[in-house]
């Protein structure tokens, strides 16, 4: 009887280590997936290359092979028309993980103003779902796909 007892317990207390993982994997994946969000709406002039640079280091894959080809032109846009763009996180929801991928939906807000300008700043609004993938124990981005 007392084997059983033993035993029981150690099971429950496997589980419940394997869900508290889970439960950090799933809250790991959003943050990732908003920290990426931020990096994307949230650039200036002032400090192009750093951003641009954020970006790079939350992503992987297809996704970061897309900013490393765009990176040149997106710097020089935003350094030659003086950008400043602030923007904020307004929401995450998971689609879906494992223990290698996650699925995430963010919402994202930008206002876009030019340092140089008096014209009015704009807003634009974004909707993503992101994939990331878990590399080195990290989950980077690796798909952006802007939903409406």
């Amino acid at each position: 009887m007392l084997a059983v007892l033993v035993g029981t317990g150690v099971w429950i207390a496997a589980q419940a280590r394997d869900e508290q993982g889970r439960a950090g994997d799933r809250q790991a994946a959003l943050l990732a997936a908003g920290v990426h969000a931020k990096n994307l709406v949230s650039l200036d002039y002032n400090s192009a290359d750093d951003d641009v640079r954020r970006i790079l280091d939350t992503s992987t894959g297809a996704a970061r092979a897309e900013y490393e080809a765009n990176a040149g032109k997106l710097k020089s846009t935003t350094v030659d028309n003086k950008v400043i763009q602030h923007g904020v996180l307004r929401a995450t929801g998971l689609v879906s993980i494992n223990e290698a991928t996650a699925t995430v939906l963010v919402v994202a807000d930008v206002e876009i103003r030019w340092d140089d300008s008096d014209s009015a700043p704009q807003e634009r609004f974004y909707r993503w779902q992101m994939d990331l993938t878990k590399a080195d124990g990290l989950w980077l981005v690796s798909k952006v796909v802007q939903v409406t």
